[in-house]
């Protein structure tokens, strides 16, 4: 295996060519401790057909043919039986409740089995930077859906730390706070002018 991104998902893909877009994967670095997780694949949609052969492509020449994939349904509307893919085809299964729901399951006939994150096509990018790399850390130890679960609270804290900032911003406002910071830097001036000895009369 190799640590592969072939798209930085914190850039938002705007490509005008008629070339297919790269693909958002990343993989674990070669020599890896075996883990839960092999990497992370973020697909552009739900749809196996037109998402997997341009996966396979990549992983044909990683890690031998990949010749099965299996799914969970729960977020794959249509499971085709079959995806042909460059030069062959990719028998595809499914599986409810022995596989996890945000992972991809990969077989070659001669390298072994590889288990990828399935990032949520929907996903912000950033939110998608961050599982990619937490999937392919040589020690990570959570499941596919643990992953999930952890990026979303991690976003849902960002989101109340920002909204948190917002309201003492507002607060601050409500209370004067531009308006005293205003007036203090004027202050040392207007401190001085009243200490000027007052001139005595008939001078």
């Amino acid at each position: 295996m190799t640590a592969t991104t072939f798209d930085k998902p914190a850039v938002e893909d705007r490509t005008f060519s008629s070339s297919p877009p790269p693909l958002r994967l990343q993989l674990a670095p070669p020599g890896a401790a075996p883990a839960l997780i092999d990497g992370a694949w973020w697909p552009r949609s739900r749809d196996l057909t037109a998402e997997l052969p341009a996966l396979t492509a990549v992983l044909d020449r990683l890690w031998g043919r990949i010749t099965h994939v299996t799914v969970n349904p729960t977020f794959w509307p249509v499971i085709p039986r079959k995806v042909p893919v460059q030069g062959h085809v990719v028998k595809v299964g499914w599986f409810k409740a022995e596989q996890d729901p945000h992972k991809l399951l990969l077989l070659s006939y001669t390298a072994g089995r590889w288990d990828l994150l399935v990032i949520p096509p929907e996903t912000d990018a950033a939110t998608a930077a961050r599982l990619m790399t937490t999937a392919a850390d040589p020690v990570r130890s959570l499941t596919a859906s643990g992953l999930i679960q952890e990026a979303e609270l991690f976003r849902i804290a960002a989101e109340d730390e920002a909204a948190w900032d917002s309201a003492r911003e507002t607060v601050w406002d409500s209370e004067g706070g531009h308006d005293a910071r205003h007036t203090s830097s004027h202050s040392p001036v207007g401190a001085a002018i009243g200490r000027l000895p007052i001139p005595a009369p008939g001078m």
